[in-house]
């Protein structure tokens, strides 16, 4: 077998800091990930990553505070109302949320997630963060997971203790949501302008989107200028208008994670790749989520009994696929990043 020179030349690219085109990106995606060329790419991936971080990994974790039919209809959601998963409004008492934050802080969770429906009221996602980071550890970084705000709205989220955001423009944004690009990208402007980290990744994708946008996609993530990016697989949601195209394999989602690992360049340290799982681990991904509470992805209303993994079972996957899991708060969620 002959190596593929196009795929030699841009890994070396990539091995000298050099950051690669969209054409570079395109010519990734187009290869066979079962290939020889396919297997240079998750190793010259693999390698980064390990180098990047120091052979180091994170597991986060994220609690979902509702449950809501969210009127943002993103048909890839559990919430969203059209998909009528869920038909009530619930949400997780104070005391709940504190207990089950305060787990994922004995778990050794670097960092903690705080989500809610795009709905949610900001003010009472404030008033409950208080209460929150009022139990935690001072060093314990809280990080939010919340529908879209502006400058003002980021000053509080800093101002109450937040260290950062997760916020993506998602797979086919505007089509298969009623929320504009546009909107997704005055939030990463109004996160950067209050001083908030903000973690990315290319999602969720499906078997019907194209090359061309997933490369859209990473690009967007990188001039985001994120502390960490990586990939995620739509899960289907029964009964939804985008359950007909079905799932990408968690081997797709390793090749996807590892494109998105070059694209991002050597110095970025994080690479996320969710569902956790091994394949992710040897293709570039550093980064998990342990999941709590609700979850878009789950059409159960306790995540943690149904897809959620915990902290312990992340930390299990990253240590048998060779990584060292960081002890204390997050790095990737660092100014020092």
């Amino acid at each position: 077998m002959k190596i593929d020179s196009d795929i030699e030349n841009i890994v070396d690219k990539v091995m000298d800091g050099d950051l690669i085109t969209k054409d570079e990106i395109i010519c990734l995606l187009k290869k066979d990930y079962h290939s020889l060329a396919g297997g240079m790419i998750m190793a010259a991936a693999n390698e980064i990553n390990r180098a990047a971080f120091q052979g180091k990994a994170e597991v986060h974790a994220q609690i979902g505070l509702n449950l809501s039919p969210c009127p943002n209809k993103c048909l890839f959601c559990a919430f969203a109302a059209a998909n009528a998963v869920f038909k009530e409004r619930n949400e997780l008492d104070v005391e709940d949320v504190i207990q089950l934050a305060l787990k994922a802080e004995i778990s050794g969770a670097n960092a903690i997630f705080f989500m809610t429906t795009g709905d949610y009221p900001f003010g009472r996602f404030i008033e409950i963060s208080k209460d929150v980071r009022r139990k935690l550890k001072p060093d314990t970084v809280m990080i939010a997971n919340i529908g879209d705000f502006g400058y003002q709205e980021g000053r509080q989220l800093k101002d109450v203790g937040y260290k950062g955001i997760y916020h993506a423009i998602r797979m086919g944004e505007g089509k298969v949501t009623n929320i504009e690009p546009q909107t997704r990208l005055t939030t990463f402007r109004a996160a950067h302008e209050s001083g908030l980290l903000l973690g990315t990744c290319v999602e969720p994708v499906g078997p019907e989107h194209s090359i061309e946008e997933i490369a859209e996609k990473i690009l967007i993530g990188r001039d985001a200028r994120p502390c960490y990016s990586g990939a995620m697989r739509r899960i289907s949601i029964p009964g939804s208008p985008l359950e007909k195209y079905g799932m990408i394999s968690e081997r797709h989602l390793a090749y996807l994670v590892s494109v998105v690992r070059l694209a991002m360049g050597i110095k970025l340290i994080g690479n996320c790749t969710h569902e956790p799982n091994i394949l992710g681990a040897t293709a570039g991904a550093n980064l998990f989520w342990a999941e709590a509470g609700s979850n878009p992805r789950d059409t159960e209303a306790e995540t943690s009994k149904s897809r959620g993994a915990d902290v312990k079972s992340c930390i299990h996957i990253f240590k048998e696929a060779d990584f060292e899991v960081l002890k204390g708060p997050s790095v990737i969620y660092s100014e020092h990043n």
